[in-house]
C-alpha cells in the first residue's frame, strides 16, 4: 500500500444489533514494525451486519500488523488481525506527495505531514452533501479546482430539524437525509445509505485535490433557517457522530470543523473537538468557525483547537481587525477569515 494511500478492512458482524449504530463501538491498534508506532482507527458502522476501517500508512515502508477490539463479544469483529506492506508514495497530487495537513510546530500555520507549507484557499458548498448529485459534483470540483481553491466547507447533514421538501436532491428544495431522527434534535438513527452516496461526493472532490471541511451539525442559521438540531443534539450523540467522521473520513485529507456559525461556547462544539482528538491518529486540523458578531476565542485554550476562523460576511462589517484580534490571542492558534463575503452582499 502506498504511503498516505487509503486502504479499507470489512468486518461482518457474527451476531444481530438492534441498534448498531450506538451499541457497538469497534476500533483497530495498527503496529508498525520497525518503529514500533502505534496508531488507532475507529471503525464505521455502514450498514446491515458491516463494519468498516479506514487506514492510511503516513510511512513509506514497512508493516503494519493490525488487531481489532470491541465494547461487544464478536467473532466477526473482535481479536481479528492482519497485516498491511506500506509502501513509497506514488506521483500523484500534494497530499500523496506531501501527506496530509497538520498545524506547523508553532501553531500558526498550515504544513503537510513532511513539513511541505499549505495555505487553505476554501469555498463554501454547505448543502453539497444533501443536494448535489455526483454530477453536479463533478461540475463543481473541475469548476473550483481550475480556480484555485483546495478545500471545500460544508455541512455533513441538512440541519434544519423543521425543514420541509421531497427526499429527493433533484427537486427544488429537496434534501437526503443524514439522520431519521435529526428532525427530533437526536442523532441516533443514521442511515447507511446517505454516507455511501456521501462517499462518492468526497471521493469526487478528492480527484482534484478538494479537502472537505466537514462541519458535524450546524449552530447558526442552518439551511432556511428552521430551527438548527447542532445546538440541542445531546452531548454525547454529538461527540459519537464527530468519531463516526473521523472513522469515515479520517484516513484522507480533512479539516474538522467542530463548530460553525454559533458562539463557540455551545457545549456540543468541545465535546465534539474531545472526540475528534481522541480518535483522530493523524492530527488533522480541528476548529471553530464563528457567527458575524462574536468574541472568536471560545476554547482557545483547549488542546484540540487548532484554529479560530470569525466572520466578516453577512451582515457584519468587513473589518480586518477582527482577524488581527484573533491573531493576539493566547496560547498561539491559527486564524483566518472563514467567511469574508459572498456576491452581492
Amino acid at each position: 500500500m502506498p504511503a498516505w494511500r487509503e486502504t479499507e478492512l470489512t468486518f461482518t458482524a457474527a451476531r444481530p444489533y438492534a441498534e448498531p449504530y450506538t451499541d457497538v463501538d469497534l476500533w483497530a491498534d495498527f503496529r508498525h514494525e520497525p518503529t514500533g508506532t502505534v496508531l488507532r482507527r475507529p471503525a464505521f458502522w455502514d450498514g446491515d451486519d458491516t463494519w468498516r476501517i479506514r487506514f492510511a500508512s503516513p510511512l513509506a515502508d514497512g508493516a503494519w500488523t493490525w488487531h481489532t477490539s470491541a465494547n461487544v463479544e464478536d467473532t466477526g469483529l473482535t481479536g481479528l488481525t492482519g497485516t498491511i506492506t506500506a509502501g513509497p508514495a506514488e506521483p500523484g497530487n500534494r497530499f500523496e506527495r506531501h501527506g496530509f495537513w497538520t498545524m506547523s510546530p508553532g501553531g500558526r500555520s498550515l504544513v503537510h505531514a513532511d513539513g511541505t507549507p499549505a495555505v487553505l484557499v476554501a469555498d463554501t458548498a454547505w448543502a453539497l452533501p444533501w443536494r448535489a448529485t455526483h454530477e453536479d459534483a463533478r461540475v463543481y470540483a473541475a469548476d473550483r479546482s481550475a480556480k484555485g481553491f483546495n478545500a471545500v466547507l460544508m455541512m455533513s447533514v441538512q440541519p434544519d430539524m423543521h425543514a420541509e421538501g421531497p427526499e429527493d436532491r433533484t427537486a427544488d428544495l429537496g434534501f437526503a437525509v443524514g439522520f431519521r431522527d435529526l428532525k427530533d434534535g437526536r442523532l441516533r438513527r443514521l442511515d447507511p445509505g446517505y454516507f455511501q452516496y456521501l462517499d462518492g461526493l468526497l471521493d469526487i472532490l478528492a480527484e482534484h485535490a478538494l479537502v472537505p471541511v466537514l462541519n458535524p451539525v450546524f449552530h447558526g442559521f442552518g439551511w432556511k433557517g428552521r430551527s438548527v438540531a447542532g445546538t440541542v443534539v445531546p452531548l454525547d450523540e454529538y461527540a459519537r457522530y464527530c468519531r463516526y467522521l473521523v472513522a469515515r473520513y479520517g484516513a484522507r485529507p480533512v479539516i474538522y470543523l467542530v463548530g460553525a456559525d454559533g458562539s463557540g461556547e455551545e457545549p456540543q462544539i468541545a465535546a465534539g473537538g474531545e472526540e475528534v482528538e481522541a480518535w483522530d491518529a493523524y492530527r488533522q486540523p480541528c476548529g471553530i468557525h464563528y457567527r458575524s458578531y462574536g468574541n472568536n476565542r471560545a476554547h482557545q485554550d483547549a488542546d484540540w483547537l487548532d484554529f479560530q476562523w470569525c466572520q466578516t460576511g453577512h451582515r457584519a462589517e468587513h473589518i480586518p481587525e477582527r482577524v488581527a484580534d484573533m491573531w493576539r490571542n493566547e496560547p498561539v492558534k491559527a486564524v483566518a477569515n472563514g467567511e469574508p463575503s459572498y456576491e452581492n452582499s
